[in-house]
């Protein structure tokens, strides 16, 4: 059976400043290190055997340190750059809530309807979120695997493999640097 641990990339400033990230790249600044360093002490045992993320500076950088300390392979995947949240990219959180508090609510209660101002469908990121992880299932049949993704595409990864509900993407279920171990259900993976 196929295990995944799905990470979220360690904190960028905009994390410290409930910013919209989407396709913006930002380093991990010193908070965010830190917790890369917890990240890989925390897994160091679960057995992983290869690294994957998008071309995003968080993630990538994440993805590659754990795959230095755990000596084993880190692999990029185009597929998954994150959500472009258009006009959001770089606000506030708190000020899309201020000043389009219709729009966040919607994005609140049924993501999937809303189109941020010159951004992408989340519909899209979904799309690309399936394909890349039916991609993985298929290449990986057993063992454990670790992926890092900002979100929303972790969340939109989750309820992929979990089959759950996609949650509030205004309040993420990890924190940055956080992870968690899911198990791949055999009717989640793709046949040959």
């Amino acid at each position: 059976m196929l295990q995944i641990v799905l990470i979220r990339p360690g904190c960028t400033d905009y994390d410290e400043q409930e910013r919209i990230q989407g396709t913006l790249d930002m380093p991990l600044n010193e908070q965010g290190r830190a917790e890369v360093a917890r990240l890989i002490d925390e897994v160091r045992a679960k057995g992983i055997e290869q690294v994957y993320a998008p071309a995003s500076e968080p993630a990538e950088e994440t993805g590659r340190e754990l795959a230095k300390a755990l000596d084993v392979k880190f692999r990029k995947i185009e597929r998954l750059a994150n959500l472009d949240f258009g006009l959001w990219q770089g606000m506030l959180v708190d000020d899309v809530r201020h000043k389009q508090p219709k729009v966040y609510r919607q994005w609140q209660e049924q993501p999937e309807n809303v189109c941020p101002p010159q951004g992408e469908m989340l519909s899209d990121a979904d799309e690309r979120v399936r394909t890349a992880m039916q991609k993985l299932l298929k290449r990986h049949k057993e063992g454990i695997i670790a992926v890092v993704l900002p979100e929303p595409l972790l969340s939109l990864a989750r309820r992929f493999v979990t089959h759950g509900e996609l949650g509030d993407l205004w309040k993420p279920a990890l924190a940055p640097g956080g992870w968690e171990l899911l198990q791949v259900e055999p009717e989640a993976a793709p046949t040959a």
